[in-house]
């Protein structure tokens, strides 16, 4: 299957603006967007508990070397 092109997107987008309205798209968008936010800050704390797990082991290989 094959990414859609400009004339499909273009038709998407038509049928967007014909049932959200014009005035409503920028707060249907700023919502998708604040949610993006909100996935990635969700994401944010297990990416800093790996890096935590990670100088830990480094901690633990160091002491075993010695």
């Amino acid at each position: 299957m094959t990414m859609p092109g400009l004339p499909e997107l273009l038709i998407v987008f038509a049928i967007v603006v014909l049932l959200f309205g014009a005035p409503k798209i920028p707060k249907l968008f700023g919502a998708f967007g604040e949610g993006i936010k909100n996935f990635k800050k969700g994401i944010k704390p297990e990416d800093e508990e790996l890096k935590e797990g990670d100088e830990a082991d480094k901690a633990i290989d160091k002491k075993s070397d010695n």
